[in-house]
């Protein structure tokens, strides 16, 4: 309560000016200092700012850094290249950029100072990268220890990047994963645990196919981690039927994979899966002897089937209005021979690999073309079965 006092007569009596119970501690200590005769004024004049660097990121990452026990990973001890390693981590975190520009952007924020490495150079930074490559086997063990047991699932897959250097023994031509064709590039296989927390990577050549990357990992995971027992886990590009023949060989190496479309077409002709299945569930188990000894587990994603469906229509659409085009400049006689249709033609099916699909017929002056429907609707009947 805010309240007066004042004399009535020889009285001295008190009355109320305001009721301060809605109001926040601070408000009430200002209308304090207010009463007291005290000069206030807004904070921007009470402090000087000399510098505002940003921390709320950074502070949330090293908290996780240290929660995950991050620096004892890279090396038992202190030293200046784990700091080093610990900060390039973090900013690839909070503001991934090149190892120059991290340096620089380091004095936006408190990461510099937070890790101790405020005065380091976009040398410091390379040294203490090759600091990290020879402790490399050191740490992934250790990350191996923490991640994965014996029967434990074993994540495998194969990405690139490209390359813009010209010294690396390593960058080669190869299959492009992020459509950078005609670029040199770069392969690395990544492991990791059931929840796809990294283990370990290796890097390959950039023409190395995934199926050669894959089986060096079964050996790595017994020979360096000790792991005896195992379920690897790839994609159908990633375990080819060589590696499973092999695997098969070792009763303490399972796998799990999925099936190309040719293997499952081949399980419905001959009516090992029937399709009716799905009408009542999504997810059933079958067998074939054409794959003994094999869990065969089928499931059908209602949403990837829509997804495949709309990418196939819109990939016919294209190839037809293209195709309409070949066939409205041969009826123009502005192009003819079948060599030379055929080329034109082929260019067409080939750009959008939707040519089993169609039937085309071509001679030295008429090309006519048509869908095929039972083509279409056989490969739809299969959209978004695993």
């Amino acid at each position: 309560m805010l309240r007066e006092s004042y004399r009535d007569g020889s009285k001295v009596c008190k009355r109320t000016l305001a009721n301060l119970s809605a109001l926040s501690a601070a408000q009430v200590q200002m209308i304090r200092a207010t009463l007291r005769g005290d000069v206030l004024q807004p904070i921007s004049k009470t402090f000087e700012i000399t510098a505002s660097r940003a921390h709320g990121h950074v502070q949330a990452v090293s908290l996780a850094m240290q929660r995950l026990g991050f620096a004892s990973l890279l090396a038992s001890k202190a030293c200046p290249e784990r700091d080093l390693v610990g900060a390039m981590v973090a900013s690839r975190i909070v503001c991934p950029a090149t190892k120059l520009a991290t340096t620089r952007l380091w004095h936006t924020s408190t990461l510099g100072e937070d890790f101790g490495v405020q005065g380091a150079t976009e040398d410091d930074l390379y040294a203490a990268m090759d600091w990290l490559l020879a402790g490399q086997d050191r740490i992934q063990k250790k990350l191996a220890a923490r991640h994965l047991k014996e029967d434990a699932l074993v994540l495998y897959d194969l990405s690139s990047s490209y390359f813009e250097g010209s010294h690396c023994p390593l960058a080669k031509l190869g299959y492009s994963r992020d459509g950078k064709r005609g670029t040199l590039q770069v392969n690395y296989g990544l492991l990791t645990d059931d929840r796809g927390c990294p283990v370990a990577i290796s890097v390959h050549e950039g023409n190395a196919s995934d199926s050669t990357t894959f089986m060096p990992q079964v050996t790595r995971l017994r020979e360096e981690f000790g792991i005896k027992r195992m379920v690897m886990v790839g994609d159908r590009g990633m375990i080819s039927q060589k590696a499973i023949d092999e695997m098969s060989k070792d009763a303490d190496v399972a796998w799990i994979t999925a099936l190309r479309s040719s293997a499952i077409r081949t399980l419905v002709e001959k009516k090992y899966l029937q399709l009716g299945l799905f009408d009542e569930r999504n997810l059933l188990e079958i067998s074939s002897p054409d794959f003994p000894g094999e869990r065969l587990v089928a499931c059908r994603n209602t949403e990837l089937a829509k997804m495949r469906g709309h990418t196939r229509a819109d990939l016919l659409l294209a190839t037809q209005k293209n195709l309409e085009k070949i066939k409205a400049r041969v009826d123009a006689a502005k192009l003819a021979g079948e060599d030379k249709i055929g080329v034109a033609v082929g260019k067409v099916v080939n750009q959008y690999k939707v040519a089993k699909h169609f039937e085309l017929t071509i001679t030295d002056n008429s090309f006519t073309f048509t869908r095929l429907a039972d083509s279409i609707a056989a490969e739809a009947a299969l959209d978004g079965l695993y």
